[in-house]
Formats: C-alpha cells, structure tokens, sequence
C-alpha cells in the first residue's frame, strides 16, 4: 500500500537552512504537509497539537536535542508510535546505538542525496 503522503511531517532543526533543505526535498518526494521547529521543545509543543505521521530531527539543537526529543515522544502514549528519523552529522557508534535504544527508527548521515533519504523513508513507511 502506498504511503499517504498528505500526512503531517514535522521537521526540527535549529538550521533554517537545513529545514529548507529537507523540506525541498520532502516535497520532491510528493510530501505536502510539512510544519518545522527550531528545537526540541516547539517540536514537543507541535506534536501534543497535531498528529503527525513522521518526525525528522537533528541531533545537536539546544535547549533539547534530538536524542531528548525521541525519548520524549517515546514515552508520551500518543506519540510513542509516530516514525521517527534522526538526521545528524554525528556518525559515532555510540550515537547510533543511543538512537537505536531510545526507539529511532532510521537514521541519515548529512549530507545525504534525495535518493538516500527516499531510501531511508520507504524503510520506515513503506513504498513511496
């Protein structure tokens, strides 16, 4: 079955520019509901609003980073099932091992092409 792309995405970062970037191509990809946070945080504010159907989020933001973020929504009962994607420069053993048990359920190195994150978000989603 085909991914329902007209899902809410929910994009965090504290890089304006990176949030540009996946957002451009999330939408090549044929996603066209996408909301942005600049830290862990707002994304935590977005999400008790809304229902989202995939996370993105950077490692390193202040004053939460990512890591914090998913143990949040982990332990949060209406968004502990919500796909989770950890996207980082970050490429130590123990980062991936952190994300891996704090439930993440993929992970991108930066920089990474459209092709790659296609790849990474059919693992999660499924065919898109």
């Amino acid at each position: 079955m085909p991914v329902d792309k007209t899902m809410n995405v929910l994009v965090v970062d504290d890089y304006k520019t990176m949030i540009r970037i996946v957002r451009s191509l999330l939408q090549q990809l044929g996603f066209c509901n996408i909301d942005d946070a600049a830290d862990g945080v707002t994304a935590l504010e977005l999400l008790k609003g809304k229902s989202y159907g995939l996370v993105l989020s950077d490692w390193n933001m202040q004053p939460m980073s990512g890591l914090e973020l998913l143990k949040a929504v982990r332990a949060d009962e209406r968004t502990k099932s919500i796909p989770f994607i950890m996207v980082t420069a970050e490429t130590k053993t123990e980062n991936v091992v952190a994300a891996r048990q704090a439930g993440v359920n993929n992970y991108v190195i930066k920089p990474f092409t459209l092709a790659v994150l296609k790849q990474k978000l059919t693992a999660v989603l499924g065919e898109l």
